[in-house]
């Protein structure tokens, strides 16, 4: 039977810029006491590893990303690999990676780890200026399976403007998304909030959120991590733990720890509704209308 109940860790990280051995093992930190704490998952930001921010004018074979992106499995994976392993914890990490088939490719990933290992890497779809300037879309989405169901992962731009993200994955099984993210004071106060609170009440889904906090190279991350989720309230998220982005002292490190009920989370468009004899999700109707938008500019290959 699949479990309901779980205790989740989410981290504010102020990662160095640049400073790949002391973040990996502050990161291993975090696990550690994560897992002390009981935890059966831990989240990092995205670009936990390195940090984020792009030197505009660096050419792009010598930027900080592309100097420090690894393979996935490599020496960093490798570390947090035998962390989860040892602590018989889910990890979720975000990290420059590099392409094992093409050493000029680069992504904005998130490792993710089982208790059984390294489980593989997402790739970030949607790239938001400046991440064009160093890294390359993915193009699939992905879940892992877990005691608690599938859970899927997305990684901050996919989160905030592109609710087919979650909605695939609430179609899917899950009932808990993870949004990796590094989301800045230049984005303004409101897109963050905006967006995960409505998605997790429409949708009824449990969203588990990690963000850089403080100063990078030029921009201020706003932390703000947490893990939020359907409500008693209709139509109201609830913050298990952690804070919205631009609450006070939502930029000070820190790691949020909760129990959550996945229970609670209803799955709602995705549901079975007997008034019309099916679930109000319609993807049949949603396939028709992307094909058309396929045949028109700026779709249109």
């Amino acid at each position: 039977m699949i479990k309901d109940v779980l205790t989740l860790s989410v981290v504010t990280l102020n990662s160095e810029w640049g400073e790949k051995e002391k973040n990996l093992n502050r990161i291993a930190g975090y696990i550690e006491c994560a897992a002390n704490r009981g935890s059966d998952m831990i989240v990092f930001p995205e670009m936990a590893l390195t940090s984020y921010d792009d030197i505009a004018s660096t050419p792009k074979e010598e930027k900080m990303q592309t100097r420090l992106a690894e393979t996935i499995p490599g020496q960093a994976t490798g570390i947090i690999e035998e962390l989860a392993r040892t602590y018989g914890i889910y990890v979720f990490m975000g990290m420059p990676e590099l392409d094992q088939n093409d050493m000029q490719t680069v992504y904005n990933s998130v490792a993710v780890f089982s208790p059984e290992g390294l489980a593989g890497s997402y790739r970030k779809m949607h790239l938001p200026a400046p991440e064009p300037n160093w890294a390359t879309r993915g193009d699939k989405p992905m879940m892992i399976d877990t005691p608690w169901g599938p859970v899927g992962i997305s990684i901050c731009y996919d989160s905030y403007c592109f609710p087919e993200m979650l909605r695939y994955y609430v179609a899917k099984g899950a009932r808990l998304v993870i949004n990796c993210t590094a989301l800045a004071h230049c984005h303004g106060p409101n897109l963050g909030r905006a967006s995960l609170e409505p998605n997790s009440y429409i949708n009824g889904v449990f969203i588990a959120s990690a963000n850089l906090g403080g100063l990078d190279v030029d921009n201020y991350f706003w932390g703000g991590s947490s893990i939020l989720g359907p409500s008693r309230k209709t139509w109201t998220p609830h913050y298990y733990a952690g804070m919205p982005f631009n609450a006070e002292g939502a930029d000070e490190e820190a790691m949020y720890t909760a129990t959550i009920d996945l229970a609670l989370a209803t799955r709602a468009l995705a549901q079975y509704n007997p008034a019309v004899d099916g679930p109000d999700f319609r993807p049949d109707k949603y396939v028709e209308m992307y094909s058309e938008l396929l045949n028109m500019p700026p779709f249109k290959k």
